[in-house]
């Protein structure tokens, strides 16, 4: 009896939804998805082992397929109805034939999920439901027949024919989606005392069903269900929106994950739909933890490659798109992230036991937590913005300076002021390249982690195979003689028309550079709220950058030459030093160099410094050809002198 006024309740519906609160007018197409729904949950009550064990239930099985297949043809005419129709056939012929429940309910499922993509109706919330709101509106509502805790024994409970649903019925719940819950909240029951809530707006429906939907899960599941969700990728990859969500039911879900991960998982779902909702990139570093754990179960697996793969991409796609706001907020524990994640790959290259690698990777865990604290909303505020937009700007800047106003010096003091309109076309492009990379970030494509790595990584490497050789070339012109003699033998033909070109590329390299790094940054700092701030700090660096502009050039006027070359020689070789550093440790982040950590070495990164033997390795070679040419110009210098007469 109940069975049959609950199903009548289903499949009749009033035919307007009016103002004081009338049912809705379900559609055709939404009538047969609950007749298909209630005989994937109900027909395993029906039969068993290939026999009708309940002879009522399994009579109104075969009704309401036959009923599906009937209604289907009133449906309007489209390319899938003919395969619609076919999937009724088969379904009715799989009940008349007493088949298994488990096929009936698949194939009861299969067709109503094709069903929906052929006639489609509103799957899901436009946005994360208010599960306060839906307390809210239990607890006024509904409390007094289904109880406070969804039991069914309300105080209004007594006497109804049929009862109300006991929510917290588990068995029950496991076949029941969060969809097929709206419905019956939209529709109501006819021959119940279950009346439609059709006159709540949309949101509230919904808020109402994933609120009744937890009853069943408690929040010990909901808690396991989280350490599921935050573990396991592939899970939240099968949950990538609100449909997927209130379409599932638990059972379903256990034939992939098992009942009680189901369940745990299903408690916090429902819990917790707006978990499905975050932005692309979730937590702040929901990616890196995401790619870090799957990193972890693949080097368990035994699959090296891999997790070789995966630990990079860690890095790449999890920590570096949000690398400037940390550095911006707190460099020194960017240099403690970076610096555990090299190690990490580091065990992972050598074959380390898996121990070892957990280890390692619990210790990156602890960083991210303290990167998203320190990241949070709260912590963004304007003195922070303004320092932040300062020293990158400065320290960024300051780099680029250096060179070019040596070179700008340089031209001045060979009395070359043609070559000059070379080097500010460099700068200049540089500048202008750095703003249509902005353009281009912002507006048209993502720049990967490890396209910025390269890009940093061959530009440093580039400016300082070129530094090396400056370098050494100023400090062979320290000594006066030395510069007369250049001066009257070779300059018009070192500085010719291809050697303008050169300084050029090497000002449009050096500057675009730090130019790209620094939009990077600025983009993570970007916020409307301290958006002032930022811009006070870009403008309070730039003002700096041309004070020391300044300075430098008025100075190296007043310089003897030889001073002059000696001083800009030394300065040159000292970022060569530094661009070699960061070259290295660019690349390594981006997986072409391997990463061999120096134990107890500092790591200085104004310097070039990283503490690996590769980046150690390459300032020292850059440092040897710069003391091997040193001394040759002095060789050189001494033989000189002694043949002059």
């Amino acid at each position: 009896m109940f069975r049959k006024l609950l199903l009548l309740g289903m499949t009749i519906v009033s035919s307007a939804l009016l103002a004081n609160g009338a049912r809705a007018e379900a559609t055709p197409a939404e009538t047969i998805w609950r007749l298909l729904d209630y005989v994937a949950v109900d027909y395993g009550g029906a039969v068993e082992n290939g026999r009708v064990s309940n002879p009522a239930e399994y009579a109104e099985m075969v009704e309401f397929s036959a009923s599906v297949r009937t209604r289907l043809k009133s449906l309007p005419g489209i390319e899938s109805k003919p395969t619609l129709g076919q999937g009724a056939a088969k379904l009715e012929r799989a009940i008349a034939g007493k088949a298994a429940p488990e096929l009936v309910a698949t194939q009861a499922r299969s067709l109503a999920t094709d069903l929906l993509a052929a006639y489609p109706v509103a799957l899901a919330p436009q946005s994360a439901p208010d599960l306060a709101r839906g307390a809210a509106l239990f607890g006024e509502q509904c409390a007094s027949c289904h109880g406070t805790g969804g039991d069914g024994k309300g105080p209004d409970a007594k006497g109804m024919d049929p009862p109300p649903i006991a929510f917290s019925d588990r068995t029950r719940a496991d076949h029941r989606s969060i969809f097929a819950l709206y419905q019956v909240i939209d529709q109501g029951l006819d021959g119940t005392a279950m009346a439609s809530f059709a006159h709540l707006p949309p949101e509230d429906r919904w808020a109402l069903a994933f609120y009744v939907g937890r009853f069943a899960y408690d929040a010990e599941a909901a808690r396991r269900g989280e350490r599921l969700w935050r573990g396991d990728p592939s899970i939240r990859a099968a949950f990538p929106d609100l449909a997927a969500v209130t379409r599932i039911t638990p059972a379903s879900l256990a034939a992939t994950l098992g009942a009680k991960n189901a369940a745990d998982l299903t408690a916090f779902l429902r819990r917790n739909p707006a978990i499905v909702t975050a932005p692309p990139d979730g937590p702040m570093l929901q990616v890196a933890r995401e790619k870090l754990a799957a990193t972890v179960k693949a080097y368990a697996a035994g699959d090296r490659q891999s997790a070789t793969d995966l630990a990079l991409s860690t890095y790449l796609d999890g920590v570096e798109p949000v690398e400037p706001a940390i550095a911006a907020r707190d460099r020194a524990l960017l240099a403690r992230i970076e610096t555990a994640m090299g190690e990490f790959r580091q065990r992972i290259g050598r074959g380390a036991p898996i121990e070892a690698v957990r280890e390692q990777a619990l210790l990156i865990e602890d960083l991210f937590g303290e990167t998203e604290a320190i990241l949070a909303p709260a912590k963004a505020d304007m003195a922070s913005a303004f320092l932040g937009a300062f020293t990158v700007l400065l320290r960024e800047g300051l780099e680029a300076l250096l060179i070019v106003v040596a070179m700008i010096a340089f031209l001045r003091k060979a009395e070359r002021q043609d070559v000059l309109p070379f080097v500010h076309g460099g700068w200049a492009s540089a500048l202008a390249a750095g703003a249509a990379t902005w353009v281009a970030a912002t507006y048209l494509i993502t720049i990967s982690g490890a396209s910025r790595e390269l890009t940093e990584g061959f530009g440093a490497l580039f400016a300082a195979a070129v530094l090396l050789s400056v370098g050494i070339w100023m400090h062979g012109k320290s000594q006066a003689d030395a510069w007369q003699r250049y001066i009257r033998d070779k300059l018009s033909r070192a500085l010719s028309r291809r050697s303008a070109w050169f300084l050029f590329l090497l000002t449009f390299v050096v500057v675009y550079r730090e130019v790209f790094e620094t939009i990077l940054f600025y983009a993570a700092l970007w916020n409307p709220a301290t958006a002032t701030a930022v811009l006070a700090g870009a403008a309070t660096a730039v003002a700096a950058l041309g004070a020391i502009a300044w300075a430098m050039l008025r100075y190296s006027r007043k310089l003897p030459i030889g001073k002059f070359f000696a001083f800009s020689a030394a300065l040159v070789a000292v970022l060569a030093v530094v661009l070699a550093g960061k070259g290295v440790a660019a690349l390594q982040e981006a997986g072409m160099i391997s990463v061999s950590a120096v134990r107890g070495w500092p790591r200085i990164e104004v310097l070039g410094i990283y503490a690996t033997l590769q980046t150690l390795a390459a300032q020292l070679a850059v440092l040897g050809v710069l003391i091997a040419g040193f001394l040759y110009n002095r060789r050189t210098a001494a033989v000189h002198a002694a043949n002059a007469p």
